[in-house]
């Protein structure tokens, strides 16, 4: 019986696995709690600190691949798709957020991996949030990109909207990317996903955060209030957030600035000043907005 599962197991993993790589990163199954959990990995350097990249809402981690990728060569990657999203398997019961963080750390540990940076978009963030409220031993820094899910996508005919303007703001090769990961993960996970994502205390967890955490908006985002709303908020606490805008940029940042993005997230992981990315000219411009008081100054020196 073991060996009849494990040859169905075989036969629909190399069915659902991409005939040509995404990325330079490797393309691998594991299993976590008994569903087959599709990731990417870079193989080089395996002795660097670990990043792990989460995806948003009904998608996978393929839209996160040019950020991801750009900083392979100097942190040990990672990219699931957490089960149920994109090419990973279904586990019996939808999961809400925290059923999505405890599979994220479920998946650290499959890959003998204690601590790790977390890099999120869209429902990636609240995830992100879940994870390290629960075990903030786990996580180095957070970086937290065009985090969704609070009361400014209520209810689910205003978010429609907005995904509907963000569609049009975003790169036309985004399309192909992203319907087969909306049609895979199917309506009725919608409606469950979207609840279980708007009822989440986002806000309240992202300033009870207790490590360096860096958030990234585009002030083109339909989903996101406007920055001086979200500086305004970030204000009201002594946290460790340092937020950082890029201008020209919507929603879904990691597949539309990886450059930008990247430059930033290496500034942010060395403690450099943010400034703009010299490589990316003429497309946009990112810049600080708030340093949380807790958050670690800014190094002196060339960035």
């Amino acid at each position: 019986m073991a060996g009849a599962a494990d040859a169905i197991t075989g036969r629909r993993r190399a069915r659902l696995t991409p005939k040509r790589p995404a990325s330079t990163l490797a393309e691998r199954w594991t299993t976590i709690d008994g569903v087959d959990v599709f990731y990417r990995e870079s193989p080089n350097p395996p002795d660097a600190p670990v990043m792990m990249h989460l995806h948003g809402f009904g998608l996978s981690g393929r839209y996160l691949l040019p950020t991801a990728e750009r900083l392979s060569s100097e942190f040990h990657t990672f990219v699931p798709d957490l089960p149920g999203f994109g090419r990973s398997g279904k586990p019996p019961r939808a999961l809400d957020v925290p059923g999505l963080a405890r599979a994220a750390v479920r998946f650290l540990d499959d890959r003998q991996v204690e601590k790790a940076t977390l890099v999120g978009n869209s429902m990636g963030c609240p995830v992100i949030l879940e994870f390290a409220h629960r075990f903030p031993e786990r996580v180095d820094r957070a970086v937290l990109v065009s985090p969704a899910g609070g009361v400014h996508n209520q209810p689910l005919r205003r978010a429609v909207g907005q995904l509907a303007r963000d569609g049009r703001r975003e790169p036309p090769r985004m399309v192909g990317v992203a319907a087969p990961d909306y049609l895979r993960f199917g309506v009725p996970s919608t409606f469950k996903m979207f609840h279980a994502l708007t009822q989440y205390p986002s806000l309240n967890r992202l300033l009870e955060l207790d490590i360096p955490t860096l958030v990234v908006l585009g002030d083109r985002d339909p989903l996101m209030p406007g920055p001086d709303r979200v500086r305004e908020i970030a204000s009201q606490t002594e946290s460790q957030v340092l937020l950082v805008v890029i201008e020209g940029a919507a929603h879904a940042i990691n597949f539309s600035h990886p450059g930008e993005l990247a430059h930033i997230i290496r500034l942010f992981m060395a403690d450099r000043p943010i400034v703009d990315d010299p490589d990316s000219p003429g497309f946009s411009r990112a810049h600080e907005i708030h340093r949380g008081v807790r958050h670690p100054p800014a190094k002196s020196g060339d960035a």
